[in-house]
């Protein structure tokens, strides 16, 4: 039996994983909707990257091993070629009337309804449901829990916020981390001294009362052969400690370079030059000249990572 689970998934947390886990325990193969960006922007103020989200399931669905495929929805209803096939739709309490609604389409083109499967919602520690809203927000981390070590980076960038979510979880376990969008107070296109200039700019304003923040900035240094790009992360905790870390650098092609010195940003520079018309929702300039090799949210995480490694427990330069 084909069984079905749909969302945005744009925090992969609790809630979601006991949906899909139901979704592999009633069914023989699963498939697993995630909603499209332009799906997932209606009605939110603030979405993840498909990308992102997407790549995120594929890793906690790595290890299962029924067989599963991720499908792209626009609607709730899904592409019909592969819904109509499945015989079980699992939803939460929340998104049950949405399981009602699509077996009525069904029905009306002579498809057999689908069985439905309704799991509670998840709670979080301070007993409301967990949402990836509250989790985007710093409310609280990824599996409901307030009682933890509390980040905030210094940018409205969802891919920068991730990807520090994706490195600390990895070193703390729980962590919860709040968006501050603050000023670089570097140019737009920061470039040699002012990239390191600017995250750590970003780190000191959006400390606040949080217990360690993150500044992430990019720029352009010009070498010997050429335009580079490197990314810097600072470090900032309560006690004052800084640390700083950069990430790998690469060479950017003559034409976006020329582009550059000619004073536009890297963004823009790819844009006119590769045609790309979305960048700043999609991979970023990495995942385009990369052929999709490297996305940026994997690329600001090499950066993150240097600048916790001298905070780190095996660090024999810590003091």
């Amino acid at each position: 039996m084909i069984s079905v689970v749909a969302g945005t998934f744009n925090i992969l947390h609790d809630g979601h994983k006991e949906l899909i886990r139901k979704a592999f325990e009633v069914g023989d193969e699963i498939l697993i909707g995630v909603t499209s960006d332009r799906m997932s922007c209606s009605g939110r103020n603030e979405t993840v990257p498909f990308y992102m989200r997407k790549r995120e399931l594929e890793i906690f669905l790595s290890e299962t091993k029924k067989p599963w495929r991720i499908m792209e929805i626009d609607d709730i209803y899904g592409p019909k070629e592969l819904m109509d096939k499945a015989e079980i739709l699992v939803v939460s309490e929340e998104t049950f009337e949405n399981g009602l609604t699509v077996n009525e389409e069904r029905k009306s083109r002579g498809i057999k309804p689908m069985e439905l499967y309704t799991i509670p919602m998840a709670k979080a520690s301070d007993g409301s449901k967990i949402s990836s809203s509250c989790i985007m927000e710093g409310k609280y981390g990824r599996n409901g829990k307030i009682d933890t070590i509390d980040i905030a980076v210094g940018s409205a960038n969802r891919v920068k916020v991730e990807a520090v979510r994706t490195v600390l979880e990895r070193i703390y376990g729980d962590v919860r981390v709040t968006a501050v969008d603050v000023d670089s107070g570097v140019p737009p296109q920061p470039s040699e001294g002012d990239t390191r200039k600017g995250a750590v700019n970003r780190a000191k304003s959006a400390l606040g009362s949080h217990d360690m923040s993150f500044g992430i900035e990019a720029g352009v240094f010009e070498t010997e052969d050429g335009l580079y790009d490197i990314q810097y992360c600072a470090v900032l905790d309560k006690t004052g400690v800084l640390s700083v870390g950069m990430g790998s650098g690469f060479r950017y092609p003559d034409d976006i370079s020329e582009l550059v010195r000619e004073g536009y940003t890297v963004g823009d520079a790819v844009k006119k030059a590769r045609g790309d018309s979305d960048i700043g929702k999609k991979q970023g300039a990495i995942g385009i000249l990369s052929d999709g090799l490297m996305d940026r949210k994997s690329l600001t995480e090499q950066s993150v990572l240097a600048a916790m490694i001298p905070r780190m427990k095996n660090y024999n330069g810590r003091k």
